[in-house]
């Protein structure tokens, strides 16, 4: 179990350190962004960038996820070619295809989607959004094949590729050209479209326009039952936006907004953890062998992004002061429970990964109906002031619902295909535990001041303290910490008295470990 989760740790860290770099860039110029784009059209822009990510899901007929479980079911390097064309030729035509009749109705739907006034209409806006969708979907399977090889050095020199890219876009666009949430898009999505472009090139003997029929079928019937699916579940992302965008306002969706992007302290944990455990879950031979590690992988994320979640949760006030304009502030109320919300969704990538491993893919569609019912029902209930009036803080309730009914749902239905023994005692103590530091800080101490944000990162040490009391670590385990800490050591110490190649240390610290 131990090399298996050194491997995890491994691709998992490559793939977050891209994802800290672009998400930490991307808060860091949000103090940039939101001086020169109104709350409304911040809204705006957030609403067509999850839009395209919805839509992206459609567009890649769940080819993208049936070639990741495939690859790792043929040995041959030849099939595994081939497949990799193929996914790379079909999602090349449907996203094409969809991007032209987006074009070409760009005005009825920016009246759908942005409001049907004409004020609001902006068919400039939904051909960014066109680019976004192609660009988007195209990167995404890109980076799948990839991540099958473990190519962490190329995938994260392609990431950065993108950040450099997009910033500099954006900047030029929104900054100096003033074109506000255009800008935002076509900064986002014009660099990755380049990226593609060069991945393409990069990958030219697995890239192909050419479709094979009978691979194609294949995926189709792995990858269709997840399509449904996947979309339910990235609907709940987009409905809440669009709810608050549509009845709460421009300013309260560009609030939230706001405090989705202070979430991706979470999200980015997340990311990587989701590129590089698909991958590992579906490489492990022995069924039983399987079941340990999901449950045991269960357990540390929970412990991993539960610290996170808890942070955010008490120092959330001085995050949105310090990252976004003065108007933004009101995103804090929402900020815990996005954050909260990104760490199920990270739980949820680890239940699907038993349906498909199973092939029982079309298990997903009920648990993500019932967390999408529940979400819209959540929200007309807390979201507005004829029902309980959270507001935007409501519609993060809401969503953290909704995936908490997916996740027992899931479960139900998975356990009958793929038996997974979850440590639900040890999952029960660490829910506690966190749960009880973030409510006892955020009632009893400051919120505001120097003196309330010292208070508040010291009460986060009483996570670990009382860790250690109910001793939820095993005997085991701390030995394992403790060999791991001294290779480390020895390793970097190694490293700084010969001198090294820097860029395999960063690659893969663990290697000798």
């Amino acid at each position: 179990m131990l090399a298996y989760l050194k491997r995890l740790l491994r691709t998992g860290a490559a793939y977050q350190a891209a994802e800290i770099v672009a998400k930490g860039l991307a808060v860091l110029t949000l103090p940039l962004y939101t001086r020169h784009v109104s709350p409304g059209g911040y809204g705006a822009y957030q609403s067509l960038f999850t839009a395209v990510i919805l839509a992206s899901i459609f567009a890649r007929v769940g080819v993208g996820e049936a070639f990741i479980r495939f690859y790792f079911t043929d040995t041959d390097a030849a099939r595994r070619d081939r497949i990799a064309r193929t996914a790379t030729a079909a999602v090349a035509w449907t996203t094409t295809a969809l991007a032209a009749v987006t074009v070409a109705f760009a005005s009825p739907l920016s009246g759908v989607l942005l409001g049907l006034s004409a004020h609001h209409r902006d068919p400039l806006l939904i051909d960014c959004a066109a680019l976004g969708l192609w660009a988007f979907t195209n990167l995404e399977v890109a980076y799948a094949q990839l991540r099958v090889d473990e190519r962490v050095r190329t995938y994260v020199a392609a990431s950065g590729s993108n950040v450099a890219l997009t910033i500099a876009l954006t900047i030029a666009l929104v900054v100096f050209a003033g074109q506000g949430a255009r800008g935002l898009l076509l900064g986002n999505f014009g660099a990755s479209a380049v990226v593609v472009l060069g991945l393409w090139w990069t990958l030219r003997r697995r890239f192909s326009l050419r479709v094979r029929r009978e691979d194609l079928a294949a995926m189709l019937r792995f990858g269709l039952p997840t399509v449904p699916a996947d979309a339910s579940v990235y609907a709940l992302q987009v409905a809440d936006r669009f709810y608050l965008y549509r009845s709460d306002g421009h300013a309260a969706a560009g609030d939230y907004s706001i405090a989705l992007q202070l979430a991706t302290v979470v999200f980015v944990f997340v990311r990587g953890f989701q590129y590089a455990w698909p991958p590992l879950a579906y490489s492990i031979d022995r069924d039983d062998d399987a079941a340990r590690l999901y449950s045991l992988v269960g357990t540390y994320f929970v412990l991993g992004t539960g610290v996170v979640v808890a942070g955010v949760a008490l120092l959330g006030r001085w995050m949105v002061r310090l990252l976004a304009a003065h108007e933004y502030f009101g995103a804090h109320s929402a900020l815990p429970w996005l954050a909260l919300g990104w760490a199920l969704y990270g739980l949820y990538q680890v239940m699907i990964v038993i349906t498909g491993r199973a092939r029982a893919t079309g298990l997903n569609l009920p648990a993500a109906l019932a967390g999408l019912a529940v979400n819209v029902a959540l929200l007309i209930v807390l979201v507005p002031r004829s029902g309980v009036g959270l507001g935007i803080a409501g519609a993060g309730i809401a969503l953290c619902g909704a995936y908490v009914v997916m996740l027992v749902i899931l479960h139900l239905l998975s356990r009958r295909v793929f038996a997974v023994r979850f440590q639900w005692g040890r999952l029960a103590t660490l829910t506690a535990v966190l749960a009880g530091v973030s409510v006892s800080g955020e009632l009893l101490l400051p919120t505001h001041g120097a003196e309330g944000l010292l208070l508040r990162v010291l009460w986060l040490a009483w996570i670990p303290a009382v860790l250690t009391a109910l001793r939820f670590f095993s005997a085991s385990e701390r030995a394992q910490a403790r060999g791991l800490l001294a290779d480390a050591r020895v390793r970097v110490a190694a490293f700084r008295a010969q001198g090294g190649d820097v860029e395999e240390f960063a690659e893969d610290p663990l290697k000798d470990i």
